[in-house]
């Protein structure tokens, strides 16, 4: 069972998000850039992830899909980079990482797609009455400079990400607590170096 993290991406994708949670993580990693439609659809890749997406892991055996679950998987599987948060942080943590893979990027997708939710579906979403529900929801966690406790965490790889994407692309407004929360994040010297990655 090898102990190294291989890591299956596209510098144009959500792979960012777990790129930046690899360089914060600080262990060494393998890299294996895959092609929009033809390695990324390949039989080879298709066996990693069905779904024929990235990012994705190999680590110890397994698979690990989705840039939420990779930030949570690396963070609980290297518990000495420090960002996985104290119990007392663990609710937060969770709560808002879950947030902003679900509530968050549904809402702000399908705001972005023009696609409306009548009242009387409402209750089938899982981000409720709307977009504006969800935003403001996700400002109440952003009173601190972390969104879960007094310390930087995986939480703020994945929240800070789709924070920063939405932000960059005008899909969710400048809202102050936004864009001071994704200035700070993005000072980090992990953050800079996944930056670099986007030309490769």
């Amino acid at each position: 069972m090898s102990d190294e993290i291989v890591f299956y991406t596209n510098p144009r994708s959500r792979g960012l998000i777990a790129a930046w949670m690899l360089e914060e993580l600080g262990a060494p990693y393998r890299t294996e850039i895959l092609e929009f439609d033809t390695t990324m659809k390949g039989p080879d890749y298709l066996r990693v992830n069905p779904m024929g997406k990235v990012p994705a892991i190999r680590h110890r055996g397994q698979v690990v899909t989705e840039a939420s679950a990779i930030c949570l998987y690396l963070a609980d599987a290297f518990p000495e980079a420090g960002l996985l948060p104290a119990p007392e942080h663990r609710a937060a943590y969770f709560r808002w990482t879950v947030f902003a893979a679900g509530p968050f990027e549904q809402a702000t997708t399908n705001a972005a797609l023009g696609v409306a939710v009548a009242p009387e579906q409402r209750r089938m979403m899982g981000y409720g009455a709307g977009v504006e529900q969800v935003l403001d929801a996700l400002e109440t966690a952003l009173e601190g400079d972390y969104i879960a406790g007094p310390t930087f965490s995986a939480a703020d790889v994945y929240v800070g990400a789709q924070l920063a994407w939405q932000l960059q692309f005008g899909l969710v407004p400048a809202r102050p607590a936004f864009a001071a929360y994704v200035e700070r994040l993005s000072r980090r010297p992990a953050f800079q170096r996944t930056l670099g990655q986007v030309g490769r």
